[in-house]
């Protein structure tokens, strides 16, 4: 009997031996599971951090390319009504030329021009300074230049703030303040801009 307790009670003991054996790798392997998933959770973590970093880097940098693009357009802007506005004020200023300068600018613009001398001369609704008298003597002056035709008056009158048109044949030579104020302004808008924003 007394083998039969000793074997039962070796049963026992490797059972519980067993037992402890499997619970303390039980422990162990949840201790190494938990460490393993902290690490993973950690690496996780500072993956996330660094691509949310990285993220925010990005959007700020976008947003602050889109705010220094949009502080550029302004300033181009205001420049360009800047330009304007000195173009303008020169027009205008080309507006109140005397009637002695209005004359003399048409007069000498229109000698100055290679033209058969038949064109009809257009002027603008509030011009008064040409009158029949003008139109004769500069006849006399492109005869004397040799021109052959005869420049006329024409009956119509333009919305323009100066200077004049020349029109034969459907076919108009535009020397208007306006017209030329924006030609003008292709040639010298950089020299203008470089005296206004140096």
């Amino acid at each position: 009997m007394s083998s039969i307790n000793n074997l039962t009670s070796k049963i026992i003991e490797d059972a519980n031996n067993t037992y402890k054996q499997l619970i303390e790798d039980a422990k162990s392997k949840e201790k190494d599971l938990i460490n393993k998933r902290i690490l993973e959770a950690e690496k996780e973590k500072k993956s996330i951090i660094s691509k949310a970093e990285s993220e925010a880097k990005t959007k700020a940098e976008r947003i602050i390319s889109n705010a220094e693009l949009q502080v550029r357009n302004m300033k181009l802007d205001a420049k360009q009504q800047m330009l304007d506005k000195v173009f303008q004020i020169a027009l205008e200023k080309l507006s109140e030329f005397s009637q002695k300068d209005t004359l003399k600018f048409i007069r000498e613009s229109i000698l100055l021009l290679d033209i058969d001398g038949d064109e009809e001369l257009i002027i603008g609704e509030n011009c008064n300074e040409v009158t029949p008298e003008f139109i004769s003597e500069l006849n006399k002056a492109l005869k004397a230049q040799g021109k052959l035709g005869i420049l006329k008056l024409s009956s119509e009158r333009r919305n323009i703030k100066g200077g004049y048109i020349l029109s034969k044949n459907g076919i108009e030579i535009n020397n208007t303040f306006e017209a030329l104020t924006m030609s003008l302004r292709d040639e010298l808008e950089s020299e203008v801009a470089s005296a206004l924003f140096s």
